[in-house]
């Protein structure tokens, strides 16, 4: 195997693959990427069993073949080389020699023989979205994803498709995000893709310049999501999904108007104090058309007030101020709904100008 290339571009092609590359894998060969020729470009994979990534590149071959590289001393080698030509050739012990202008590097590499394949996943389960729109719908909805391996399908969101509706619920036992939108498909389906998946495919998506459409195709145990030249492989999560519909309240008493930039300005700060303890939660009290909201904790205590139109009971709750900061930063509304029933029901939390996102934070208890 002998290629060439540019050193930017191969830093870059590095860089995406190694997301999925572990450094605490039992199997050698997964802690390397994987290079095999195509033609005239240049097939990367990084692979941990439980996420894939793989991406082409243009070179010139001069000789096919294939081969796995350790990822971290290719990864800083490549991003130290100077932006010029590279040229990567492999001998029959696997052996991979790394020219650039005068310098030369030699590395191990193991036979691309004993990589494993990537998953075969058929196109009649799939769906184009925006990439754009798909990436916020995993911002408003991700940081509710729960980190308690006790509950694995809580570990992921729910992908849903019925009826040209796209809906992504998150659930981690104390609130709840969702995000719906619209699409043109005929699919209905939904999958539990795993958190750190939606994550990766976030920050992939952020570095790709270009607009367009992501594909996501899926079957029983794997979701392939696919853009330009660049392909996400994951496993989905097994089991059962929480009914999220059976959790949202209805019939409020007390439905409160709040700017949310000031809204939660006032939560930020009201942190400050709050942060110390753990176990210390905020109080909302609402009424007369305004909501003080107040915090103490060994370090001090603060009281912040602010304009409300509501309808309905006066209430006092409290809130875990971190829940309400995650969400409030998400929402791109300049007004919000606080919609509740009393202070130990969950409380409803939406734009006051459309209905794609819901969230649904639990109350806590607030010391007298």
């Amino acid at each position: 195997m002998k290629f060439s290339c540019n050193q930017q571009e191969l830093s870059t092609a590095i860089n995406l693959v190694s997301k999925a590359v572990s450094s605490k894998t039992t199997l050698p060969i997964l802690s390397g990427i994987y290079f095999e020729t195509v033609g005239d470009q240049i097939r990367l994979i990084g692979n941990d069993l439980s996420l894939s990534i793989e991406t082409f590149m243009s070179a010139t071959v001069f000789e096919s073949g294939n081969i796995v590289i350790p990822s971290r001393i290719l990864t800083e080698l490549i991003k130290k080389l100077p932006n010029n030509l590279i040229e990567i050739e492999v001998n029959d012990n696997s052996v991979i020699t790394i020219n650039c202008l005068e310098s030369s590097f030699k590395i191990v590499g193991l036979p691309g023989l004993e990589y494993p394949e990537l998953p075969n996943i058929e196109d009649q389960n799939s769906f184009e979205i925006d990439k754009e729109l798909f990436s916020n719908m995993i911002k408003q909805t991700s940081f509710a994803i729960s980190q308690d391996e006790s509950r694995p399908i809580l570990t992921g969101a729910l992908l849903e498709i019925e009826n040209s509706k796209f809906n992504m619920v998150a659930i981690d036992g104390f609130r709840m995000a969702i995000k719906r939108a619209h699409i043109k498909t005929n699919l209905n389906a939904k999958a539990v893709v795993p958190g750190k998946t939606l994550n990766e495919i976030n920050k992939i998506m952020s570095q790709v310049e270009s607009k367009g459409d992501l594909k996501i195709a899926f079957d029983d145990k794997q979701v392939l999501f696919t853009f330009e030249s660049l392909k996400v492989y994951s496993r989905l999560l097994a089991g059962e999904f929480i009914n999220y519909t059976q959790i949202l309240p209805n019939d409020f008493k007390s439905v409160a108007k709040v700017n949310t930039d000031q809204f939660l300005t006032c939560i930020d700060r009201s942190f400050l104090m709050a942060r110390e303890n753990k176990n210390v939660a905020i109080k909302l009290e609402i009424k007369d058309d305004l909501i003080k909201i107040s915090s103490s904790s060994e370090m001090g205590s603060s009281m912040e007030k602010l304009s409300v139109a509501l309808e309905g009971n006066d209430l006092e709750i409290g809130f875990n101020p971190k829940y309400l900061i995650d969400a409030l930063k998400v929402i791109d509304s300049e007004e919000i709904y606080l919609e509740m029933i009393n202070n130990v029901s969950p409380c409803i939390i939406r734009p006051i100008d459309h209905e794609s996102y819901t969230y649904l934070v639990l109350p806590c208890r607030i010391s007298r």
